[in-house]
């Protein structure tokens, strides 16, 4: 297996997303790292269309899209909320559920519908996966995978995160993400669990 390509203290990527929660837990994650970050919105990256059906496909979707279009290593994260009752919905339609008709996203409205949908199922069981993937301009990508299994609960808890957060209950604890402070929730999220592989192949120590 050939190693992977690490990125060095100090060096610049993109960080490719328009999601301003994204952007500022990738970010944190990153910090002590030494690894400059730009995201995709600041530098006017069109978000390109996530046709696969896999968290880790649209990842790299938009990894090696903002990669090649900035010239730099790119870091894309895909992420979604899945509800067991519902056969793993919203899934990768996560952000699909929150769509308006004016184009906005509302998750207040996304999560009244996974209520709406999941209440007279009796498994409550619910999980957040997130896929990481880091893309170099010249199309080297290195993925990997996290998930938080829990429960969701209505009605929604808490103000913190963002998305679905308020509703879901990570095992073994009793607040909800959006109860949490990030530092909390950097401990046991899912995107904290891929981060972890992440840093172990690609980031300097």
């Amino acid at each position: 297996m050939s190693p992977h390509r690490r990125l060095q203290r100090g060096e610049r990527i993109v960080i490719a997303t328009h999601n301003a929660g994204k952007l500022r837990e990738v970010s944190a994650l990153l910090a002590p790292h030494g690894i400059e970050t730009v995201s995709a919105g600041e530098l006017g990256l069109p978000e390109p269309e996530e046709t696969e059906d896999s968290f880790l496909g649209n990842a790299r979707i938009k990894a090696l899209a903002a990669a090649r279009a900035s010239g730099l290593p790119a870091l894309a994260d895909d992420s979604g909320f899945s509800v067991a009752a519902l056969a793993g919905a919203p899934g990768v339609r996560t952000a699909d559920w929150a769509m308006q008709p004016d184009g906005s996203r509302d998750y207040g409205d996304a999560m009244r519908k996974v209520m709406e949908v999941a209440q007279d199922f009796e498994d409550r069981s619910a999980w957040f996966s997130c896929a990481l993937v880091l893309a170099w301009p010249d199309g080297h990508i290195e993925g990997f995978e996290g998930r938080a299994m829990g429960h969701w609960v209505w009605p929604p808890r808490g103000t913190h995160g963002f998305g679905y957060d308020p509703m879901f209950v990570p095992d073994a604890r009793e607040e909800t993400f959006g109860e949490m402070d990030a530092v909390e929730k950097h401990r046991i999220s899912h995107r904290a669990t891929a981060f972890v592989l992440l840093s172990a192949a690609c980031l300097p120590g």
